[in-house]
């Protein structure tokens, strides 16, 4: 069975852009490999479930092929299965003009009432 580091792995398939970043994020506990925190000399196998925050999100994937050097985006897509959950819907926030000023008297009581019922 093919095997190798999971930074390694992580730079390959373009989920970080560089390896440095990638053994950054297994050094600071953002990497977990099936639910088990990662350190950057950790193996990764097919098969696997990798978590790994990069930025300000976090991916989750399966392992389908390991590979070690690093390919074009179209080939490393298909080295992992994303099974990151879709973001949550967020309410749309009502937003002023701008320009508009501080809402009149009568807007005020219409968004008032409007508040009221919701």
């Amino acid at each position: 069975m093919e095997s190798t580091r999971i930074d390694r792995w992580l730079w390959a398939v373009r989920l970080t852009k560089t390896r440095p970043d990638a053994s950054q994020a297994c050094k600071g506990g953002h990497v977990r490999i099936n639910d088990k925190p990662a350190k950057a000399s950790a193996t990764v196998v097919a098969g696997d479930r990798v978590r790994a925050r990069v930025g300000d999100k976090t991916r989750i994937v399966e392992v389908v092929r390991v590979i070690q050097k690093r390919v074009g985006a179209a080939d490393a897509a298909t080295c992992f299965i994303d099974r990151t959950p879709p973001p949550p819907v967020e309410a749309p926030i009502a937003r002023r003009e701008r320009g508009a000023g501080r809402p009149t008297k009568r807007e005020r009581r219409v968004l008032d009432q409007f508040r009221s019922q919701h």
